[in-house]
């Protein structure tokens, strides 16, 4: 009888279990795009269009919507890591790693086409 009741239990408890096949890190992507999106809109929306729509203040910043479809995402990463350079005026600053993993995976969570 008390090996009965131990199975059952057991069978139950297995049921609780998350399945095998259950995507890994999904909530992690999700808690380092919302945290990629505070440093986006603490240090980046002066300037760019950091969510889903709208124009960016400043009409020679790009969106942040399309912008991996213009850079790589790694080229991009490395780029902020070590302090990016670009052709127009832009406040120098540099991102610690995990800052730019949180960056990069909520541009990758906001990418549209560009408008043709």
């Amino acid at each position: 009888m008390r090996f009965m009741l131990l199975a059952g239990v057991a069978l139950v408890l297995a049921g609780c279990a998350a399945p095998a096949d259950a995507p890994v890190g999904v909530a992690t992507d999700a808690a380092l795009a919302a945290d990629g999106r505070s440093i986006a809109e603490a240090e980046c929306a002066a300037c760019h269009a950091v969510g889903e729509y709208g124009e960016s203040p400043n009409p020679n910043a790009p969106v942040f919507r399309t912008l991996l479809s213009r850079y790589s995402a790694g080229v991009l990463e490395q780029e902020l890591i070590e302090g990016i350079r670009v052709s127009h005026p832009m406040p120098e600053f540099q991102f610690n790693p995990q800052g730019t993993d949180a960056l990069i995976q909520y541009l990758q969570s906001i990418q549209q086409a560009p408008a043709q």
